[in-house]
């Protein structure tokens, strides 16, 4: 039988995880191999270069390039502070002295006799990487990161907004179709990562972000709701660098969609764990998954799960359908025709039939699906 692998969603109850930790430049590593780390825990920090000024400090005293290190009071390599003199001329017969004050606080990097510029540098930008879950140190790189492993549950979503942040899952629907509204969310969720039903409104997302909400999970979002809430549009870029004070993942897509029954159910159950999650997505190539991470500890009652590397579609297999007019819809595999189908737009292509819930079955592109691995 032919094969066709389609990347998917993974929703797993408990499997092993592993996360690398890298940092942006080489920099110290701060724990060792087997050590156990929470998810604040700092594991590996660098400084990044300060921002740099330059200064045209043989024009502003009116003094020829190769005069200046004799202007020059501040020499390089030596601190500075903001508005301090750095430099000034000799003045006439000693009067009418013109100087220049530092307009930043740092260092004097260098300073030209062919130019007369002279550049300034300010402190250097601490850069601290964290676990982000809890676990244990599997591996360190020499002066570049670690990766930390854990065993929990995970989630991944459609799309997502905003960074990696940590905190306790709540529930603030009770229903996977239920719209989560403002009416739904009050101080108690303040801190918290909420999970809601089909959708998130506009005035939600706002009082979220008020209330100190630190995430949340839902099955859709509005576009234009999104796009009001940022103040811009998100385009196809990487997401996750947004500075919106809250971090939300859509499992499901766009739109009034709900939450897959497995996916609200597990999320429910886990209710009270620290969870960390991370709404940045990329959905062109190098696909990146918003992700929702809840470490659990291990019992004899809980299988494990393992992260496949897609060894092929199969009949029973669960899917997402991506493409409308089903798209959101949750079925499964009952047949994979081995014959390629011409399909509208007049193309042959490889297809595959999907049971829906309400037990309608349709015929679609292989590439309309993505596999959801449990």
């Amino acid at each position: 039988m032919a094969h066709a692998y389609t990347p998917g969603l993974k929703v797993l109850a408990y499997t092993v995880l592993e996360k690398q930790r890298r940092l942006p430049l080489p920099g110290d590593i701060l724990v060792k191999p087997g050590e156990k780390v929470n998810a604040e825990k700092i594991v590996a920090h660098t400084s990044l270069p300060g921002n740099v000024q330059t200064l045209n400090v043989a024009g502003l005293l009116g003094s020829l390039p190769d005069e200046i290190d004799d202007v020059m009071l501040k020499k390089v390599g030596e601190d500075i502070k903001k508005d301090e003199i750095i430099a000034q001329n000799k003045g006439l017969f000693g009067l009418f002295k013109s100087s220049v004050r530092s307009p930043i606080t740092g260092k004097v990097e260098s300073a030209s006799k062919i130019t007369g510029q002279v550049i300034l540098r300010e402190p250097p930008i601490p850069v601290e990487v964290i676990a982000y879950i809890d676990g244990e140190v599997s591996e360190t790189y020499k002066n570049e990161g670690v990766t930390v492993r854990t065993k929990g549950s995970f989630v991944q979503g459609i799309f997502g907004i905003g960074g990696e942040t940590i905190g306790e899952l709540a529930m603030a629907t009770d229903k996977p179709d239920k719209v989560l509204t403002e009416n739904d969310l009050s101080e108690i969720f303040r801190g918290k990562i909420v999970i809601g039903g089909s959708m998130i409104t506009y005035d939600a997302m706002v009082k979220a972000r008020t209330v100190g909400i630190k995430g949340v999970i839902v099955g859709g979002i509005e576009d234009n709701d999104l796009k009001k809430f940022m103040g811009y549009d998100i385009g196809v870029a990487i997401t996750g660098s947004e500075k919106v004070g809250l971090t939300l993942i859509a499992t499901e897509g766009f739109g009034k969609l709900n939450m897959a029954d497995r996916t609200f159910n597990l999320l429910k159950s886990l209710c009270g764990n620290k969870a960390s999650i991370n709404g940045a997505t990329q959905i062109r190539a190098g696909v990146m998954r918003p992700e929702v991470i809840v470490p659990l500890e291990e019992r004899a009652d809980r299988k494990t799960s393992h992260i496949s590397m897609g060894s092929g579609m199969e009949i029973g297999m669960s899917v997402r359908i991506i493409r409308e007019p089903y798209f959101g819809a949750i079925g499964k595999v009952v047949n994979l025709p081995v014959a390629l189908e011409i399909i509208e737009t007049e193309a042959k292509v490889r297809v595959l039939e999907v049971e829906l819930p309400d037990k309608k079955r349709v015929v679609l592109p292989r590439a309309n699906v993505e596999i959801i691995e449990e």
